[in-house]
């Protein structure tokens, strides 16, 4: 009996090479050998191999193809692919501008220093989502107030050049 394409099977890490892990998989007495790479280790960014697995490790992988010359591709991360993301819900939106916490003044003229966003409330639970959108929006402000500083900067070397000539 033979691998398939597709199908899941146990394996022991057999050999770690800097571009992906060598599988030996034995099925019916006989041991097949197939390769990992590295993109296909982990669902997160893989810098060293070895951080990830070691030599002898028991692992589940995927059958991703096996070419006309007997060469196996396998997958780590298709063998144990966590379930799909649930969708996310959201409140219905009436007002945009206050949504996310921000004042309606939304064109970075900050001049207190403050921070106009509001802090989340304490009930609502930490979320890879909200922490992106959390990310995303003090980029976007930090950017606006640095524009304004920058075209702020330009501007009056502009004018003190005009009053030299």
């Amino acid at each position: 009996m033979s691998l398939e394409t597709g199908k899941i099977y146990d394996g022991k890490v057999r050999n770690i090479a800097p571009y992906g892990a060598f599988v030996e998989i034995t099925l019916d007495g006989k041991v097949h050998v197939g390769m990992v790479h590295i993109s296909e280790i982990s669902n997160t960014y893989v810098n060293e191999i070895k951080d990830h697995l070691t030599e002898g490790q028991e692992v589940k992988v995927k059958v991703l193809n096996i070419d006309e010359n007997g060469k196996t591709s396998l997958s780590i991360k298709k063998a144990t692919e966590s379930p799909a993301p649930k969708p996310r819900t959201q409140a219905p939106r009436t007002d945009r501008g206050n949504q996310r916490g921000f004042s309606n003044n939304q064109g970075g003229n900050n001049t207190t220093g403050q921070n106009n966003r509001q802090q989340p409330a304490a009930s609502k639970p930490q979320t890879p989502e909200n922490s992106f959108e959390d990310m995303l929006s003090r980029f976007k402000q930090s950017s606006e107030e640095k524009m304004s500083d920058l075209k702020r900067n330009i501007d009056s070397k502009r004018r003190s050049a005009r009053r030299g000539k």
